[in-house]
């Protein structure tokens, strides 16, 4: 794509803070109040702290990170520390401090911009040598305040602008597998993916829309911050879970990210009012059809969303069409944090199970084992001291190794297999991709997360994860054999559909839920899937002795105790 200096992010914030200076740009809950910030009120505060950080003993291209969860002085941190001539590194408020703590270490940053943490997140804050610096909704302490800051610092004037080969952020991968790696990325890539998606989706100026996915994130990262930047967009935040429902509403996004888990949890919420049944009945009444659609849409937060994008793990091809079905313009996209975000379909080309073909400037190709490369200007520069393992991620000839394996379709379109690394081999000598298989067992509405293995057994074996409103149910006897035999048959269907050596021989319910906080789910709700094995694999054998197809975690358990969640 043609990428010119005008189309880099800060200056296209330059750009609204001239033209937009007195639109609303950010807006952040606090309390039961609403603070609203103008384009020109949010680059006055960021010019403000920029200067700051100018003026600091620090070399330029100083590594400076962010520790919060989503808010407006995220976003005004972030643009500080890119005009004072700076690296951003954002890091996941949910993260152990002991994590936090080795990131800090390893991207040799000078200081740490500290707001909303988890209470696991927090002692990070001891981390010796760094300057912190506490955002207005800090939960822990800091050397000194941002509004301090605000106060006593005069305005960064002019326009200082940032080439597009420089390095901009530092994303640390969320560590499905193996130890964080500092992902490095350019301004260029940032502005040729928000208009290369701004172009093939036809999003145009001052969309709406709700930043809660993790800003640490590619996803986040790009489809809140970077394409706000680039088209002018109004962007809401969220105080957490008790609050989303009410900020949903107050943002009314026309341009929605999620990830397959939210969107999960939201089709539960409306069954659990409206069995399927009952709205497979409802929605083929004429007339009324339409009126439930919208009722449905407007309570999920949703009936102004112009797109719904999911990315960040695979999404079940029936909760795709059940979100359509009801008129959310919902599409699932592909990218990585190496990559960016690379693949998604054009509004009149969704389909089911498919990801979408190559936006502009993105080159793929299928290697070895059926694995996607993909070749383009937005790919990172390459993994922070590591220079073995940025080595190894490419081809000689500059393709990054994905390692999903794809099929790539007569149109273009990609499907997404699996990730290869997770493949394994049964006793049988047959490799099983999981991905696939977990998304027909996440059909089920009263499933919220799926892991299957079985790695050396003669067949794979699930593990499942009940939605909060059906696990307090099951304390009823008749519920819990109702919902068994529902399990029952949806296992005996997609068995069914699948190759001899795939079939599952059994789904254990496992108890509780999987949480970052319990160390089961990554900061981004994708399954630790070497920590659920190694919880689980070594049982199997005791569990399918007990010759039933659905398997309770504690009670089929020797001894019939429950195995409280591992914390690490």
């Amino acid at each position: 794509m043609d990428i010119t200096v005008d189309d880099l992010p800060l200056a296209r914030v330059y750009r609204w803070e001239r033209e937009r200076r007195d639109r609303v740009f950010l807006t952040q809950p606090i309390g039961r109040r609403v603070q609203d910030w103008t384009w020109g009120q949010a680059l006055d505060e960021a010019r403000r702290v920029a200067a700051y950080l100018k003026a600091q003993p620090w070399e330029p291209g100083s590594r400076i990170a962010i520790l919060s969860k989503n808010s407006a002085w995220w976003i005004m941190a972030d643009l500080a520390i890119w005009m004072s001539g700076h690296v951003s590194v954002p890091i996941y408020p949910s993260l152990r401090a002991q994590a936090v703590r080795e990131i800090l270490a390893h991207c040799g940053a000078v200081a740490c911009f500290i707001g909303e943490v988890e209470k696991e997140t927090a002692p990070a804050c001891g981390f010796p040598g760094l300057r912190w610096i506490g955002l207005p909704n800090a939960s822990a302490g800091s050397d000194v305040p941002w509004d301090a800051l605000v106060a006593s610092n005069a305005r960064l004037e002019g326009t200082p602008l940032r080439s597009g080969d420089e390095l901009a952020t530092i994303l640390y991968t969320s560590g499905t597998t193996g130890t964080p790696k500092g992902v490095m990325h350019r301004f260029h890539g940032f502005a040729q993916n928000a208009k290369a998606l701004a172009e093939l989706l036809g999003l145009k100026h001052d969309q709406r829309v709700l930043s809660y996915l993790p800003l640490a994130h590619i996803l986040e990262r790009v489809g809140g911050e970077a394409i706000a930047f680039h088209l002018a967009n109004r962007i809401y935040f969220t105080q957490g879970l008790d609050t989303f429902v009410e900020d949903l509403a107050r943002a009314r996004p026309t341009l929605f990210l999620a990830v397959p888990r939210l969107l999960v949890k939201f089709q539960q919420g409306v069954l659990a009012k409206v069995p399927q049944e009952k709205l497979d009945r409802l929605l083929r009444v004429p007339g009324l059809s339409s009126y439930v659609k919208h009722k449905i849409v407007r309570q999920i937060g949703l009936n102004r969303a112009l797109l719904a994008a999911c990315g960040g793990a695979p999404l079940p091809a029936e909760i795709l069409r059940w979100y359509r079905k009801l008129g959310v313009p919902l599409a699932e996209g592909y990218g990585m944090t190496e990559t960016m975000i690379t693949h998604v379909p054009r509004p009149d080309a969704v389909r089911p199970g498919c990801v979408g073909a190559a936006v502009a400037g993105v080159e793929t190709r299928v290697g070895a084992d059926g694995e996607l490369l993909i070749r383009s200007s937005m790919n990172m520069i390459g993994y922070y001291r590591e220079p073995e393992l940025t080595r190894a991620a490419f081809t000689e000839d500059g393709y990054f190794r994905t390692g999903d394996a794809v099929v790539i379709e007569a149109d273009g379109q990609v499907r997404i297999v699996g990730r290869l690394k997770e493949q394994f081999k049964t006793s049988k000598g047959k490799y099983v991709a999981p991905a696939p298989i977990e998304s027909k067992l996440l059909e089920h509405p009263a499933i919220e997360v799926c892991c299957l293995m079985g790695s050396g057994q003669a067949s794979p074996f699930a593990v499942v994860v009940l939605a909060e409103a059906v696990r307090s149910r099951c304390a009823d006897q008749a519920a819990r054999l109702e919902l068994e035999r529902s399990i029952r048959e949806k296992l005996h269907a997609m068995n069914e559909a699948l190759d001899p050596f795939e079939r599952v021989s059994m789904v254990v319910i496992a108890d509780g839920p999987w949480t970052i906080g319990n160390g089961l789910l990554t900061p981004t709700l994708k399954v630790r899937r070497g920590i659920v094995e190694e919880r689980y694999e070594q049982i199997f054998k005791e569990w399918r002795a007990q010759g039933s197809p659905v398997v309770w975690e504690s009670a089929a358990r020797p001894g019939g105790a429950a195995m409280h969640s591992r914390s690490g």
